[in-house]
């Protein structure tokens, strides 16, 4: 079936940080026929890259901990355990995205990097797709604090065993989604392939 969409208007209504847009648009129903004018807000966010690193032979990743604003007002207080993460242009390449946030977050350089897909991560109000990769270093992994300053980034990083990345993914202290897949993939598939 082919798809129908007619954006009638768009308007800018912040820009900063992020961007903010309200299209107003119809569309083709599945029913038949076409909608009536909708808006929608859509929240620009861009292409991302993910990496959780992974040591093979200590059996041990790494995880960053950061202040969250979308955390605040949901958890008490809004710092969230997750994985190497930062945007990327349109013409970056991912890994190399992932390179240098490997050194930027956590000083490290990775051996391999294993690529799990490309991802939207809340494609009903956000633009975001994640590119997400295992990726795998010459431990041993070192905690410690990280981040650009004229970036304000305040990163702390924690090696942890993967019996215990497992443990915190159970018990919701791991709660933020590309984290979450990025651990269960390398827990029920990954470690027979990068081990």
């Amino acid at each position: 079936m082919e798809y129908r969409l007619e954006v009638t208007a768009c308007e800018s209504v912040h820009e900063g940080f992020y961007n903010l847009s309200v299209f107003h648009l119809k569309h083709d129903l599945f029913r038949g026929g076409t909608s009536e004018e909708i808006r929608r807000e859509l929240f620009h966010r861009g292409r991302c890259v993910a990496v959780l690193p992974f040591d093979p032979v200590r059996q041990e990743v790494l995880l960053v901990e950061q202040f969250r604003i979308g955390a605040l007002g949901h958890q008490d207080p809004p710092w969230l355990v997750e994985i190497i993460a930062g945007g990327a242009d349109i013409h970056e390449d991912s890994e190399d995205v992932a390179r240098r946030e490997g050194i930027e977050e956590a000083g490290i350089e990775f051996e391999r990097l294993h690529c799990l897909g490309e991802f939207f991560t809340s494609p009903g109000g956000t633009s975001e797709r994640v590119t997400l990769f295992v990726g795998t270093v010459q431990g041993p992994l070192e905690a410690g604090c990280f981040g650009l300053a004229h970036e304000q980034e305040d990163i702390r990083t924690r090696v942890v065993s993967l019996d215990q990345a497992e443990r915190m993914l159970e018990s919701g202290v791991i709660n933020s989604l590309i984290p979450a897949y990025a651990l269960q993939w390398l827990l029920f598939r990954g470690v027979r392939q990068l081990g």
